[in-house]
């Protein structure tokens, strides 16, 4: 979610990209489709010596007449890669007693820091396009006072999904019933036990997968026992710079946003062997030490990293050594093997 300035010129892929998406906008709204934001859950930080603060992440789409939605239905995930959204639409955000307003930019997307009065822990926040009812979001106001922070990846970690083989996050996408996707063993019980002592520690689940589907991903979290946390995504078509995203300057981007915004907080790292976590946990072990309270790996078996990236052993695996770290290392082939070789009195460590 990060704008274009005025001045730079986008991409080639990116100015095609919002060519077509103007030309199919310009036909639905004709035919009577209009606006909506979603709002996604996110983070923030009360008023401490000065004003507080909400990172707020939506997204408008067009939408159509209230008259003709069509029923609810959640089967298949490719429902919701197929939408429409608009840049430049107002937005009112009201945050407390603070009223804000705000603008999307490309691909639809809201992702500002704005003042606030809301006290720590869970809040709500609404958003408003005009002629369209409020839309809610959760905020957890993460307080002076709290110490731990987990960072998840979702695919291959809390989720089975194979996502990097081209064809099999094809099937998972666009094939396989919403309800059918599988839980990582022993995975949900394990965040459990690391908040033992603070079961309203922050959850943030970072992701390379795409923000349209944020909603379903957020249902198989409730629906498995998983913390209510912010989900930060990322979008899958062309930037402002090229045809590609990397994801792995997501996940790092974002890491260094949440140590920078919350500093009171020491994280886990929870990951998996199928891509590039290890090595990412490890260059940010190294460069920021005091943050990192552990780092959690799920291993996959030789099959698996077959089915996600072509061969058996993990990308990378010679790189990482995790040698220059302070935090402890675990891994294991689910969350039942790492709750158990998680030491008894970490969180007071």
């Amino acid at each position: 979610m990060t704008a274009t300035s005025p001045s730079t010129r986008a991409h080639v892929s990116a100015r095609l990209e919002d060519a077509v998406y103007g030309l199919v906008a310009d036909r639905l709204h004709r035919r009577g489709w209009r606006p909506r934001v979603v709002a996604y859950t996110t983070y923030g930080a009360p008023p401490v010596d000065g004003d507080g603060w909400v990172r707020v992440l939506a997204r408008v789409k067009l939408s159509p007449p209230p008259t003709s939605f069509p029923s609810r239905d959640v089967a298949r995930w490719w429902r919701e890669f197929f939408t429409v959204t608009v840049p430049d639409v107002p937005l009112s955000v009201r945050l407390g007693s603070r009223r804000h307003e705000v603008r999307s930019v490309r691909g639809g997307y809201v992702d500002v820091v704005l003042s606030s009065d809301l006290a720590s822990g869970w809040q709500d926040i609404l958003l408003q396009v005009a002629g369209r009812p409020d839309a809610v979001a959760r905020v957890r106001v993460v307080g002076p006072e709290e110490r731990l922070g987990v960072v998840s990846d979702i695919d291959d970690t809390v989720m089975i999904t194979a996502l990097p083989r081209p064809l099999l996050a094809f099937w998972n996408t666009f094939v396989v019933h919403e309800s059918k996707r599988r839980p990582v063993p022993g995975m949900a019980a394990l965040y459990t036990r690391l908040r033992k002592d603070d079961p309203e520690s922050l959850v943030v689940y970072l992701s390379t997968g795409a923000w349209n589907v944020a909603g379903a991903i957020s249902r198989f979290l409730a629906r498995h026992g998983y913390p209510e946390g912010p989900l930060l995504m990322t979008d899958w078509g062309p930037t402002a710079d090229g045809w590609f995203r990397s994801g792995q300057a997501h996940k790092r981007t974002q890491l260094r946003r949440l140590v920078h915004e919350l500093p009171q907080l020491r994280w886990v790292l929870i990951g998996d062997d199928g891509q590039h976590d290890p090595q990412l946990y490890e260059e940010f072990a190294t460069q920021a030490p005091k943050t990192v309270r552990m780092v959690l790996i799920r291993q996959l078996s030789a099959t698996q990293q077959v089915l996600t990236h072509g061969t058996p052993t993990p990308p990378g695996a010679e790189e990482t050594q995790a040698s220059d770290s302070l935090a402890p290392w675990l891994r294991g082939p689910d969350g039942n093997a790492l709750a158990a070789q998680l030491p008894s009195a970490w969180i007071h460590r």
